[in-house]
Formats: structure tokens, sequence, C-alpha cells
């Protein structure tokens, strides 16, 4: 007789840093103290359960999908705190860790995530916005659909203001605009593996609607 042995013990689920969660921001700050404000907006913000790497281009931000938006809040919220205007350039990605490494075996089952809950920092932000779904996968082969439905859920939040030529315009405090942001990327990356969405926030601005 022949005996086949199998694990009744499951494989451990991937940890966010496995799927590849991250972002990288790029704060800039129009004020000649642009230094001190923008190191220590990076410092006043709590890094606990996070992996920050920053350079002369931009901070890298690994974790959970909550962590970072905290972390990403907090950031642009200490910096907006001077009176400056500046301008903040977010990547979200999920679902491959990027150039650095990509073992994700194909067609693995997409990692879903819970919803963000941002506090509101009475921070009046304007914001481009757009989503990239990389894989069409569970979406239908229809990436546009994603994208649409992505769209109509900010309108139901309140801060839709208007579709633009290659993004849509986000209004409202900076939590609400990056919840937004967020619960759109991490929604699409229920049944889409890899996503990427990309926000340009603008706050303190000369010109500001």
């Amino acid at each position: 007789m022949c005996v086949v042995m199998t694990s009744t013990h499951p494989s451990p689920p991937m940890t966010p840093q496995q799927y590849g969660v991250g972002a990288r921001l790029t704060l800039s700050v129009y004020d000649s103290d642009y230094v001190r404000i923008i190191v220590g907006a990076l410092d006043a913000a709590d890094a606990s359960g996070l992996t920050v790497k920053t350079d002369d281009v931009s901070t890298f931000v690994g974790g959970s999908e909550s962590d970072i938006l905290r972390f990403l809040r907090d950031t642009i919220a200490a910096a907006a705190a001077s009176g400056a205007h500046l301008s903040a350039s977010i990547l979200l990605s999920r679902g491959c860790p990027g150039e650095l490494q990509c073992e994700l075996p194909p067609g693995v089952a997409a990692l879903g995530a819970d919803p963000v809950r941002l506090e509101s920092t009475g921070v009046a932000a304007g914001a481009h916005w757009s989503l990239y779904p990389l894989l069409d996968g569970g979406a239908g082969g229809d990436h546009m659909g994603a994208i649409y439905a992505a769209i109509e859920q900010a309108k139901r939040s309140g801060v839709f203001t208007s579709s633009d030529h290659f993004a849509t315009r986000l209004d409202g405090d900076l939590a609400e605009v990056l919840e937004t942001v967020a619960n759109a990327w991490i929604g699409v990356g229920r049944t889409v593996q890899h996503v990427t969405t990309h926000v340009t926030v603008s706050i303190n601005s000369p010109t500001q609607r």
C-alpha cells in the first residue's frame, strides 16, 4: 500500500510586503525653507510597521495599505501646516514588488484588503488622479469598467469635481481625497492582481479654486 501524505496546514497568507504593497512620494514645497519643511514633515509622521526609504528623488513607503495611507496623510498635512504652497506626487502600487523584484507567480490570486478610513485633517486639497489596472483578469477583460466604477464611487464620496485630460479632478479634505484614491485602488485590487494609481495633490496654492 502506498500512502500519500498531504499537509492539513494551509500556506500562510502573503504579507503586504510579499505582495508588493507600497508607495512612492515626492513632496515639493515652494518655499525657500523647503528642506526644513520636507524633512520635518517626514520625521513627524508615524512610520510604525512601515519600511521608509528616502533619497534625493522620492520616498518609498512599504507596508499595509492602512499604514501607508496614514503615513502619507500625516506627512503631507505636516508640510501643509507651514502655509507654503506644496504639491505631493504619489504612486501607489500593489500586486507586484516592482523593478527591484517581481517574484509573484503568474495567476496568483488577488490579495484583498480592508477599505482605508482616515481621520480628517482640516487641510483643503485639490488633486488630479489616475487609476491603472495592469491586468484585466477578473475584470472580464474590460479595464475601463473598473476605472469608471471607481470614478462613480468618487462621485458618491463627494470629492469628485470634474473629468480632466487623462485624470479626474478631486477636491476636499486631504484625508477624504487620499481615502477616495486608496479605496478605489484597493477595490480594483480585489479582482485585478497588479494595480497602480497616481495622484498629484496641491495644497495652499495661490491659484486654488
